[in-house]
């Protein structure tokens, strides 16, 4: 049979070639979008840590954070102003943010805040412990009643925080149920732990409905002495089921204060030491470690473990009150830098969190008295100089570009450790020269 020889139509030839041609683009341009796809989903990922993957994660410094620059909390940071301090702290390596409380715009804003420079950043990665504030009956009152919580105030806040997590889960990893709520030298407004495990287990159980996510972990954050490691006052069969149900306990040890509650912590011979000052805070951060592993040694004996995290720390670097000249003068900067060092390089190598307390001076915490060591725990000054403990991130161009209020961030002192060690005192040697020993 003969096959019948076919003549083709150049026309037709170059319309095939056209259509294959253009298949061709549509394929490569599906390709590359379903590429686009995946790596934002990729970012997406690398910016959606748990709070199992975040605390205890040296890869995720923390850090206390309000960011009110006024001499009352009505004075709000705006979320430019909010924005200009994530840039700086995203720039010193901190990943993990706490926040106190739900009762002004300042957590939220916040919170919105990371979210915008997220969209408009995709190498900015930053995470939230939010606190829920919670008060006894007639707290901040002549008459607080101990034994009675405000419940409305509390459901509110509670409310206010679930509605936040509920909108920025992949920003919002922990929720913190109290601050320093529980500690009895709070007289203002603390709770027993009953209070504290009622509003925890609430947080449980939204997250084994659905209605949180699963992953959220749920604290309280608190004194080392409320969490166990203090006097037999604390220890009650409520501590016992609050420990139980939390998934982390958070542990506040300050050292700072108790070098004037507890003045045989400063009290030694240090004439004979070389180093006075870095003899002192090697001191400090074996009190915090024992009262941290007061803590641990309380889970123990109850039979339980849980991990533990530092909620909170930190050393004030300017008083003139009990801190200060005239007290035990463990408020300056360079004890504050020898501090945070120590705790960091402690914390990071042992895979635990902690939220240094705290990234820029509060002046609203004592508005009255500017020379309160409140107003000074920042790493920061409130117009944005780096005091010593950053100074060599001054050095290295780590702020370069960055602003607070305006100004760039310059150090302390004007950089000049002359100056600065004549703030620097050791408690029982009344005359040192100008070193920082």
């Amino acid at each position: 049979m003969m096959k019948s020889r076919i003549k083709l139509n150049p026309l037709s030839t170059r319309a095939v070639i056209r259509s294959f041609c253009h298949l061709l683009f549509v394929l490569a341009l599906g390709l590359n979008l379903i590429s686009c796809d995946l790596n934002q989903k990729q970012d997406k990922i690398m910016h959606h840590k748990s709070a199992s993957e975040l605390l205890g994660n040296p890869d995720y410094p923390a850090m206390s954070y309000g960011g009110y620059r006024g001499l009352n909390r009505q004075e709000q940071p705006t979320i430019a102003q909010l924005k200009e301090d994530l840039l700086i702290m995203h720039a010193m390596g901190i990943r993990f943010l706490r926040t106190y409380n739900m009762q002004f715009p300042h957590a939220s804003n916040l919170v919105k805040a990371i979210d915008e420079l997220q969209k408009a950043q995709p190498d900015f990665e930053m995470y939230v412990m939010l606190g829920a504030w919670i008060d006894c009956q007639g707290a901040w009152t002549d008459a607080p009643d101990h034994a009675q919580e405000d419940y409305k105030a509390n459901k509110a806040e509670i409310e206010r925080a679930v509605a936040l997590t509920q909108k920025y889960p992949d920003i919002i990893k922990v929720i913190a149920v109290g601050n320093e709520a529980m500690v009895h030298w709070a007289a203002s407004y603390f709770v027993g732990p009953k209070v504290i495990l009622g509003w925890v287990n609430y947080l449980q159980g939204l997250k084994k409905k659905g209605d949180l996510p699963k992953e959220l972990w749920v604290t309280s954050s608190d004194n080392f002495a409320s969490w166990g490691g203090g006097g037999p006052e604390y220890h009650n069969a409520d501590l016992n089921d609050l420990i139980k149900a939390v998934d982390y306990l958070s542990v506040h040890t300050y050292p700072f204060h108790d070098t004037h509650y507890n003045p045989a912590f400063w009290q030694r011979d240090l004439n004979a030491v070389k180093s006075p000052n870095e003899a002192l805070m090697n001191d400090a951060l074996a009190y915090s470690q024992n009262q941290f592993q007061q803590v641990a040694n309380y889970l123990k004996d109850i039979g339980v473990e849980k991990p533990l995290h530092i909620g909170e720390t930190g050393w004030a670097s300017s008083s003139d009150g009990l801190y200060g000249p005239e007290g035990s003068r463990a408020a300056d900067e360079y004890k504050q830098a020898l501090y945070y060092r120590l705790m960091r390089d402690w914390t990071q190598k042992a895979n635990i969190s902690c939220f240094f307390f705290e990234a820029f001076d509060e002046p609203w915490k004592s508005a009255a008295n500017p020379s309160d060591s409140e107003n000074h725990f920042g790493l920061f000054t409130a117009d944005g100089h780096a005091k010593y403990a950053l100074w060599p991130l001054v050095d290295q161009g780590v702020f370069k570009g960055l602003t607070r209020a305006g100004q760039s961030i310059k150090k302390t002192y004007d950089g000049n450790e002359e100056l600065l060690s004549e703030d620097v005192f050791v408690l029982g040697i009344e005359t040192q020269p100008h070193s920082m020993q």
